[in-house]
């Protein structure tokens, strides 16, 4: 069974500020890359959603690291994935309240 993964408002932001952050720091074509292979790994969620650890924050949240440099906070729903955020590396995600209640 496939998945459709969508990106919330505010993932899709992250994004957004991500590429921003990194442009000057790495390079127009090294930051474009890392975040097209930030954003494919989580369209992998289609096959094989079911990973990361449950957060404590939000028991239907699951986390998930890429490369040691980011955080993917996502739900799984039926037959979809919403991934929520995305937190680039030092980022508290600690301060959480309704921040997880993401609209598509």
């Amino acid at each position: 069974m496939k998945y459709e993964v969508l990106f919330s408002d505010d993932a899709e932001e992250d994004v957004t500020e991500l590429l921003a952050y990194l442009v000057p720091r790495a390079g127009e074509r090294v930051a474009r890359r890392y975040v097209d292979r930030l954003i494919d790994y989580c369209h992998s969620f289609e096959d094989f959603p079911q990973r990361g650890i449950r957060s404590d924050l939000d028991p239907d949240l699951r986390l998930v690291g890429y490369r040691r440099r980011a955080t993917i906070a996502f739900r799984v729903t039926g037959n979809t994935v919403l991934i929520a955020r995305i937190f680039n590396r030092g980022r508290d995600i600690g301060f959480i309240d309704d921040e997880f209640d993401a609209d598509v």
